[in-house]
């Protein structure tokens, strides 16, 4: 089993920075793509930011492309969310997530498509 836990979330004001961290533990997680999910209260979660297994490929939703950046340490079995220029519409609870396929080439945005979550951590951008 993998536990996942989401830290680093807060309130911010539009245009600030802020950097999300997603330890695992239980099991390592090397081998594994992970994600970065939102959601909103009343709506579908949805896909963020995924990084291969190995740190080579990454895959962002077109929202936060150029202002996010998905990265991971595989030494401490952490991937990170470093979220730039915020917006209010950043706003939501961001949840991570892990594909346990080992060193699969995919890089899902199907939340369906990972098997691990984190609890989640909220993330407010006020305008």
């Amino acid at each position: 089993q993998v536990q996942l836990v989401e830290s680093g979330g807060g309130l911010v004001q539009a245009g600030d920075s802020l950097t999300l961290s997603c330890a695992a533990s239980g099991r390592t997680v090397s081998d594994y793509a992970m994600g970065w999910f939102r959601q909103v209260s009343g709506k579908d979660r949805e896909f963020v930011a995924a990084i291969s297994w190995d740190g080579d490929r990454r895959n962002y939703a077109d929202s936060v492309k150029g202002r996010f950046t998905i990265s991971r340490n595989n030494a401490k079995n952490t991937v990170y969310l470093q979220m730039n220029v915020l917006k209010s519409e950043d706003t939501a609870v961001y949840y991570c997530a892990a594909d346990d396929l080992p060193r699969t080439e995919r890089l899902n945005i199907k939340s369906y498509e990972y098997d691990y979550w984190g609890q989640g951590t909220q993330v407010t951008v006020s305008s």
